[in-house]
């Protein structure tokens, strides 16, 4: 006797079969990454190159560089030179640099001069008058007092129970600053932030060498904030 069959639709058959199924759209929008920025900074000291490089920036790769200790022109006019020489690119310059330890008349206007110089090369310049401790310093305290770096040494190395002026400076002591700050009870970042910037605004029409006490670091610390884990 003839074996029975079934007649099945091609449809049908389609339907059995998972890789004939249409696939649907997916509602889902396929989210394209933009890339990180690299981001430029370059300074005249390992402890400013080590404080930014402690920052948990997450949408940016920081390339920071210690020039070690030159004049405040050619600092800048390094700078350009790492540029031009760099297969990167760099979405943002900083310049990091303070007032000189000698304070004459060649040494201010080379400060108001390096100031202007970067500027007009489109590079951030986080300044500080009279010395970038003074950041640090305002973590704990405001001053509207022209003070002298040896002030800030002394308070550091009060708070922090160390001999600042003698190891403050060095590797291991500069690799764990902005750790040290973070964990501090006394000290806080969002205070120093508010406090530098009315120093800068109390003093902004004054020429660069004038304003003192005065730090723009707080300016780029604010700029790696918005691109740090939080």
């Amino acid at each position: 006797m003839p074996k029975k069959t079934k007649a099945i639709k091609v449809t049908d058959k389609r339907a059995q079969k998972a890789w004939l199924k249409k696939v649907k759209p997916s509602v889902y929008e396929i989210e394209v990454k933009e890339p990180n920025k690299t981001i430029l900074i370059v300074g005249e000291g390992q402890a400013e190159k080590l404080y930014f490089e402690s920052f948990p920036v997450l949408t940016l790769t920081v390339e920071a560089i210690d020039l070690g200790g030159q004049s405040k022109l050619k600092l800048i006019e390094m700078t350009e030179s790492i540029i031009a020489n760099s297969k990167k690119k760099y979405d943002e310059v900083w310049c990091v640099f303070d007032m000189d330890i000698k304070q004459g008349e060649k040494e201010l206007a080379d400060f108001d001069n390096a100031i202007i110089s970067g500027k007009a090369k489109g590079y951030n310049i986080a300044y500080s008058n009279d010395a970038f401790e003074l950041w640090f310093y305002l973590h704990y305290n405001f001053t509207d007092q022209a003070s002298h770096r040896k002030f800030y040494y002394k308070t550091l190395g009060d708070l922090w129970n160390c001999n600042y002026e003698k190891i403050g400076k060095s590797y291991e002591f500069c690799q764990n600053i902005y750790a040290r700050l973070e964990s501090d009870i006394s000290a806080s970042q969002e205070e120093a932030i508010k406090r530098a910037d009315k120093l800068f605004k109390s003093q902004s029409h004054l020429d660069y060498h004038k304003q003192n006490p005065v730090t723009l670091v707080y300016e780029l610390v604010k700029f790696l904030n918005e691109n740090s884990r939080k």
